[in-house]
């Protein structure tokens, strides 16, 4: 895949893509990033880390949040975007399920579009990925970011996921995506149980079958708390261990918060999956 002029080798490399919170309400790091010198400072710090994606989110998706309108979204988002372009090297993902944002960010030169909702929220959204010829990432979520969390119900987690995603596909196909440029998330936490999620982690060779790269976004999210007890912003080991678990179980895309720590897991991990049996 290329993203951006880079080559992405999903065969010989799990990827590391770092998260750039702008919202003052996010989960684990709300308001540390509001200020466009400040998120810019880490997008760089991410860069000397070693990260291979930046994922940069204007609008809350934690459970429980509310919904944002675009104009509000756009006048967080795009003086960091306009800044990233020009002065990182790495490509530049947009969180966002509004296919207006996603397009005044395309304009002005973000690679990714990140989509939670699957190309499901918005019917304009897989028509302005396929017009710009972007990357997207095509997740599954089930209700929305303010119920997702109230008792999220499957027949078989895994298979209903796959389903869903299936659809997902079809809507971009029709659009005229190119699969080339297509990346899946089964979505750890969106609409999910803590056990639903553990068993996404385990059974990740499953979703492998629709053969495009997989993305893994657990970092700071409440089931890893649950396991350890502990609060965000003291979970790194819990996250480390999620990231390589997924890349071992063939997760392409791990989404960070702490970048350094998983860049060298995953260096790890992948010098242990390529080793020839």
């Amino acid at each position: 895949m290329l993203i951006n002029n880079k080559k992405f080798d999903f065969k010989n490399k799990t990827y590391t893509m770092g998260i750039l919170n702008l919202t003052p309400d996010s989960f684990s790091d709300g308001g540390s990033y509001t200020d466009v010198e400040v998120a810019i400072k880490r997008a760089k710090k991410m860069v000397e880390e070693g990260v291979d994606i930046i994922d940069v989110g204007a609008e809350s998706t934690r459970p429980g949040a509310t919904y944002i309108e675009e104009e509000e979204e756009l006048k967080r988002i795009l003086p960091v975007i306009k800044r990233l372009v020009t002065e990182v090297d790495v490509p530049i993902s947009i969180d966002t399920y509004k296919s207006r944002v996603a397009e005044e960010c395309i304009k002005v030169g973000a690679h990714i579009i990140n989509d939670i909702k699957g190309l499901k929220g918005d019917p304009n959204m897989a028509e302005i990925v396929a017009k710009y010829g972007v990357s997207v990432i095509i997740m599954h979520t089930k209700g929305d970011p303010k119920n997702m969390q109230e008792n999220p119900e499957y027949d078989n987690i895994i298979e209903d996921i796959k389903e869903s995603l299936k659809e997902s596909l079809d809507i971009a196909v029709k659009a005229g995506i190119s699969p080339k440029n297509i990346i899946l998330d089964p979505g750890i936490g969106f609409g999910k149980t803590f056990h639903g999620n553990l068993e996404i982690i385990k059974k990740l060779c499953e979703f492998k079958k629709l053969e495009y790269p997989i993305l893994i976004g657990a970092s700071r999210k409440g089931f890893i708390g649950n396991i350890l007890g502990t609060p965000p912003l003291d979970r790194v080991e819990g996250n480390l261990a999620i990231a390589v678990i997924s890349a071992y179980n063939g997760a392409s895309i791990i989404r960070v918060h702490e970048v350094k720590e998983t860049v060298r897991a995953l260096k790890v991990a992948d010098s242990v999956k390529l080793i020839k049996d």
